[in-house]
This record gives structure tokens, C-alpha cells and sequence, in this order.
């Protein structure tokens, strides 16, 4: 045990910097420009139900990111459910698997009109590396009707954010 102490002791901190918003997108400001908006459109809560289709894991973890006290989305009135009986919007990450495209179908179905649907990451729009094949449907527009495609691999949280905000819009 003593050993580990020393090395613990020798390396020190080890971790990387806070990022720097380096464009003008990034920057708080606009965080919480959109996050006015939403509210403003809004008006009420939004209820979303974030569903893996067969992702790596990569855009849940920008996902959980919109959770944290940055983004605040539960201030917003936006919060995640865990059934879609209960969700406005449904955000689908990841190539949609054989083994799930039954499931997505009838969550999709569960879902109470008039219902949203976002697509997420690269793997969500366009199937991204894994495309289609017997494995794979490919995009999640290959099983459901899509509103709005957030692309990136995986998309930062800002980008999740206006993909709902656009959402909203439409649905406006």
C-alpha cells in the first residue's frame, strides 16, 4: 500500500485544463442565449426520452453533459423521463440496431402526439461508420420520421441543445 502512496505522491494532480471557448459560439453567452430562447418558446416544461439504439456510449456522454450546472436543462423546464408515455420528444443516438428496431418502433408508438423525434451523432443521421448492413438499419430515418439530425461524432452539448431548440421550433 505504501507503494501506491509514493506514486500517488510523486505524480501529483494529473488532469487536463478546463477547455477554453476559443469561438464565440461556445462562449457562456451563447449558452445562455439559447437557454432564453428555449425558455421563451417553451413557456412549459418539455419532457424528453433519450433512447441507445446501438451507440458506442460517446453521444450519452454528451447527453449527460447537458445535466450538469453549465447547461442547467432542468432549470429550463426541459428534464428526461424514463417512459415515453410520459415524453414529448424522443432523442435517439446511435445506428439503430436489428435488435432494437422493434423496440424504438413501439417506443415511438408509446409516445403521445404530437410527438418530436432528434436523431444524434453521426451514427443517429446517417448510420456513421456502421451504415447498413445486416447488423444495422442504419440512421434512425430508416425506421422513424426524423425531425431534426444533430451530426457530429459525438456532437458537443450546444449542438444537442439547438438540435432541441430547433425542434421546439417546429413544433411551434
Amino acid at each position: 500500500m505504501w507503494k501506491i502512496v509514493k506514486q500517488i505522491a510523486r505524480a501529483g494532480l494529473v488532469t487536463e485544463p478546463a477547455p477554453f471557448a476559443t469561438a464565440a459560439e461556445d462562449s457562456p453567452q451563447a449558452v445562455e442565449r439559447i437557454q432564453r430562447e428555449i425558455l421563451d418558446i417553451l413557456g412549459q416544461a418539455l419532457a424528453i426520452r433519450q433512447v441507445d439504439a446501438g451507440s458506442c456510449n460517446g453521444c450519452e456522454l454528451e447527453i449527460h453533459a447537458l445535466n450538469n450546472p453549465y447547461y442547467n436543462l432542468e432549470g429550463l423546464g426541459i428534464r428526461f423521463v424514463a417512459s415515453p408515455r410520459h415524453a414529448d420528444m424522443l432523442l435517439v443516438t446511435g445506428p439503430v440496431s436489428r435488435n432494437m428496431e422493434m423496440a424504438l418502433r413501439r417506443t415511438y408508438d408509446a409516445t403521445p402526439e404530437p410527438r418530436l423525434v432528434v436523431a444524434v451523432g453521426d451514427c443517429g443521421c446517417t448510420g456513421g461508420i456502421f451504415g447498413e448492413s445486416y447488423a444495422t438499419c442504419g440512421a434512425v430515418a430508416n425506421v422513424l420520421p426524423v425531425d431534426v439530425t444533430v451530426p457530429g461524432c459525438p456532437p458537443p452539448p450546444l449542438a444537442i441543445m439547438r438540435g432541441i431548440l430547433s425542434a421546439v421550433r417546429r413544433r411551434r
